[in-house]
């Protein structure tokens, strides 16, 4: 029900603005991907590297405690019949608290991970954001909607500004 509310009042307010901009003049519209844009400029490739490089020492840090849960559990079970009750059960809390361990490391990984590529993302958005408002102020585009988002269909390959902004986004980066 809130879903249509909104989509009711996207729909008026666009219409409104369609309705006064179509007395003035033009209407002109433009779509960009914004996937494509945070994965293709300069700054977004940056992040998906440092990302990269975080993956993989998180990777490595998990590969060495998995190993050691590995050589605990070959270690129980090549002693099982050798070992007294008590000191099975040792072994067996020890590798149950080092399996706790473990999974605890794999979810503060990936939380640290999701976090990192969220700030990330969150403010690489922002900018391109920026870019796209005065581009399309500056281009006078009466509207430039997100291609993924927008449901959108069909739209003409002219219409699609990603390579402009991407090149624009870049450029305004290096600065």
């Amino acid at each position: 029900m809130k879903k249509i509310a909104i989509l009711v009042i996207i729909s008026l307010f666009f219409t409104g603005a369609f309705a006064l901009k179509a007395n003035a003049g033009e209407l002109k519209f433009g779509f960009i991907d914004l996937n494509r844009a945070l994965n293709e400029s300069d700054e977004g490739k940056k992040a998906v590297t440092a990302l990269e490089s975080l993956v993989k020492s998180k990777q490595n840090l998990i590969a060495e405690k998995e190993a050691e849960l590995t050589k605990l559990k070959n270690e129980i079970a090549s002693q099982t019949a050798i070992l007294n009750s008590d000191a099975l059960k040792k072994k067996q809390d020890q590798h149950n608290d080092l399996l706790k361990v473990y999974q605890r490391m794999v979810q503060d990984s990936k939380d640290e991970i999701q976090k990192k590529q969220a700030d990330f993302m969150k403010d690489i958005i922002i900018d391109i954001k920026k870019v796209i408002a005065k581009f399309g102020k500056d281009e006078g585009y009466t509207a430039i909607f997100e291609k993924l988002a927008s449901g959108l269909l069909y739209m003409p390959e002219s219409t699609d500004l990603t390579n402009k902004i991407i090149e624009i986004f870049n450029g305004s980066s290096k600065k």
